[in-house]
């Protein structure tokens, strides 16, 4: 049928839904009303950079207005933002695991409030690259975690549930053919390793703590990128094991901009 799915049997006895962090509400807010047309959610860290990416798809598509004034419509809260461009919203997701699953939980939450269809979710943004050119954008295929494994494990009361983190394969291919229509645009496609840190985590030697060698660190490295890893961030696989379940198509697109 094309809805996002929620699979949550306790949200039907609710007698309301609240999307805390979004400021937003079932008895509050006509939500379908708001967002029953909504076909692309782009999502990204900052909610500066959302805004003006809300901002340049209002040009993009032609709408009304210079797009400069652009309501935040989580305004209510200081979590995220979140802006909309026509058929397009654009929020905000923090930093880390932590912060876009608590965002993807209440807009999973939206769009099926507000009856959507066939809805694509993007999420945008920066990310350290690995043995690629500066500048590329790698389209992700796989998230994976620090050990080079396809999965997310997510802690439910006292178990570790694991879950998959494959990405929508036609939506990856689509995505590599609309960057081959752009001049001077690098663009690839491979694996995305998750991390649950900036600095150890991800292998670098400037943080408070340091626990490994200069030697050790690349070692660590050239294994992952023989496991096809190409670019390293903090979100991917929460974001595609969420997507993956609530039926959403999920692709995580991100550029390069610094070498590891």
């Amino acid at each position: 049928s094309g809805l996002v799915h929620v699979k949550n049997p306790h949200l039907e006895s609710m007698e309301e839904d609240i999307l805390y962090h979004l400021d937003l509400g079932t008895k509050t807010h006509n939500l379908p009303a708001m967002f029953g047309d909504i076909k692309f959610v782009c999502v990204g860290g900052s909610p500066k950079r959302m805004r003006a990416f809300a901002q340049f798809m209002h040009k993009e598509l032609g709408l009304a207005g210079d797009g400069e004034d652009l309501a935040d419509i989580c305004a209510g809260t200081d979590r995220y933002a979140m802006y909309r461009a026509g058929p397009v919203l654009s929020i905000s997701h923090g930093m880390g695991i932590p912060s876009i699953s608590i965002m993807l939980h209440e807009l999973i939450k939206l769009l099926h409030h507000a009856k959507c269809r066939d809805v694509t979710v993007i999420r945008i943004g920066t990310s350290g690259g690995l043995g690629i050119e500066a500048g590329s954008v790698v389209i992700t295929d796989t998230a994976v975690d620090s050990s080079f494994k396809p999965r997310f494990e997510q802690v439910v009361l006292d178990d570790v549930v694991v879950r998959s983190t494959e990405l929508d394969r036609d939506l990856v291919e689509e995505l590599l053919a609309c960057s081959k229509k752009i001049p001077d645009f690098p663009t690839l496609i491979g694996h995305t390793m998750c991390t649950s840190d900036f600095y150890e985590g991800q292998g670098r030697l400037d943080g408070a703590l340091c626990s490994f060698s200069s030697e050790e660190k690349s070692e660590y490295l050239k294994r992952a990128y023989d496991a096809g890893v190409r670019n390293i961030e903090m979100e991917s696989t929460a974001f595609a094991a969420l997507c993956r379940l609530c039926g959403l198509k999920g692709e995580s697109s991100r550029g390069r901009f610094r070498v590891l």
